[in-house]
């Protein structure tokens, strides 16, 4: 069987190298014979060892929150984080925190949610942590692929893609992640929409330097990379992009097709979505056949949930909750935000208006 090509990168050791007790790390030749037992899904010569070893990132476990008023200055308007709302309960999970952990599991009323964060492809995205009727955690392997995180759960030690939402390795491998929807936004337009809202306190009994981006210019350097992937230059390579998934394959969208018009109408893949946006955050829904009969205008002015109206008076906010009005709720697109490249780095890409 192939070996994982084993690829040490001094700033991923750098990302790990101040550990609390809680941690546990592996040498490399654990972490091969863990992950290689079982076929892979995905070309094995292409899975890479980060370097730090399962759990070397530790994942964090319903972590503790702040109230919105508590979090300056710790939390900037500008950083970005992700977001999610179950009812009443709104909570901010800070990209300055995901860099350092890249997982967070948390528990929500009902709901058993995984925050995935890939801060070497951007990519935020929710999974429901229950998996066949059973609730595991996840953890970050160590691996990559494509330069995007291989998350595991451990209930059964399966590896998982992040942006293929699909396990790729072990007994699940095939089983499809079901997504949650979570907004990525800065922390400014997010407590303006939420003011209750809770966020991820740095009180995480690990010691990490929250607030300094742990991988130098990466994030804002296109030419800059740790690992090898594909290039698609169509776009800058690390330019933020919303993008719409289906099967096999994707659609992506810039913040400068919002420039002029904040929501439009768009067809992929033979279906629907209306897309919603400006300079800070960008959504998009799937229609039914009667939301696709409607019109709809942008109303956010800054502060409230109320985001989009339809020419009927309906209202409803980020994730597709009616505010105002009798309609349906819009339907969240299986969608997230990312780099550029890692888009069609795993799906054939379209990109808006091109």
């Amino acid at each position: 069987m192939n070996k994982i090509l084993l690829l040490t990168s001094c700033l991923m050791l750098f990302s790990c190298s101040t550990s609390s007790t809680q941690e546990t790390t592996q040498t490399p030749d654990e972490v091969e014979i863990e992950n290689t037992s079982q076929e892979w899904s995905i070309p094995i010569s292409e899975v890479l060892d980060g370097g730090p070893g399962r759990d070397g990132i530790p994942a964090l476990e319903n972590p503790p929150f702040l109230a919105a008023e508590n979090v300056y200055p710790i939390l900037f308007d500008e950083d970005l984080v992700l977001g999610y709302k179950n009812g009443n309960d709104t909570r901010a999970y800070p990209h300055i925190i995901l860099d350092w952990h890249e997982i967070i599991n948390d528990n929500i009323g009902d709901v058993s949610l995984a925050i995935t964060y890939c801060p070497l492809t951007g990519t935020g995205i929710g999974w429901n942590r229950v998996i066949d009727g059973n609730e595991t955690t996840f953890g970050v392997s160590g691996l990559l692929y494509q330069t995007n995180l291989v998350p595991f759960d451990r209930a059964t030690k399966s590896n998982w893609s992040q942006i293929l939402n699909e396990s790729v390795n072990g007994s699940l491998s095939g089983e499809k992640a079901d997504l949650i929807q979570l907004v990525e936004t800065d922390w400014a337009t997010w407590r303006a929409m939420f003011p209750t809202t809770k966020v991820v306190s740095l009180e995480t009994d690990f010691d990490r330097t929250y607030g300094v981006y742990p991988y130098s210019s990466y994030k804002t350097n296109n030419d800059f990379f740790l690992f090898p992937t594909p290039k698609d230059n169509r776009l800058p390579l690390k330019e933020r992009v919303h993008a719409i998934i289906d099967n096999d394959k994707a659609k992506a969208y810039r913040f400068s097709n919002f420039d002029d018009n904040n929501v439009f109408k768009d067809t992929f893949n033979g279906k629907d979505y209306l897309i919603v946006g400006n300079s800070k955050v960008i959504v998009s829904f799937k229609l039914d056949t009667t939301q696709n009969t409607s019109n709809f205008e942008f109303i956010y002015n800054g502060s409230g949930e109320a985001f989009v109206q339809d020419d009927n008076g309906n209202q409803w906010n980020i994730f597709g909750e009616l505010v105002v009005g009798s309609g349906n709720a819009l339907k969240a697109s299986s969608s997230f935000m990312g780099y550029w490249f890692s888009i069609p780095a795993f799906y054939e890409t379209e990109v808006y208006g091109e």
